[in-house]
């Protein structure tokens, strides 16, 4: 378990694999991300991408900045449904396009993407919609 801000930076910014391999994937409680993104915002991205971050953290950093911080949340299979509908209205098409793609958007998600105003994000909302309905209707 990742025990501190200044742990994780240690790990990210290290050349050892087993230790960027531990920011990517290990744990660490709320307050420990929290400070992460208090005292090195330039890891929130790095804080996103670890496959343990908490939804309420990655809640807080669908609202960052940096539209490839958002986007890397929009991947995200774990995120609600109430995120994901947040994040279709993104102003960032390669936001909108990161969640059409996501392997656990929901369909009330894509019948809002299909309408997006670009096209690459629409036509991803409609193949995901149509695989997602075939598979549905056992096809």
């Amino acid at each position: 378990m990742i025990e501190s801000a200044e742990e994780f930076k240690r790990l990210r910014e290290s050349n050892v694999v087993e230790e960027y391999t531990r920011a990517a994937h290990e744990e660490a409680p709320v307050e420990v991300w929290e400070a992460v993104l208090e005292k090195y915002p330039e890891l929130s991205f790095w804080v996103a991408q670890n496959k343990t971050a908490p939804v309420e953290i990655l809640q807080e950093l669908a609202l960052h900045d940096d539209s490839n911080v958002r986007g890397m949340v929009a991947r995200k299979r774990k995120i609600p449904e109430l995120l994901m509908l947040s994040l279709a209205k993104d102003k960032s098409e390669s936001v909108r396009h990161a969640l059409a793609n996501n392997g656990k958007v929901t369909e009330k998600v894509l019948r809002v993407l299909i309408k997006d105003s670009c096209e690459f994000v629409r036509e991803s909302a409609s193949e995901k919609l149509e695989a997602l309905t075939r598979n549905e209707i056992g096809c």
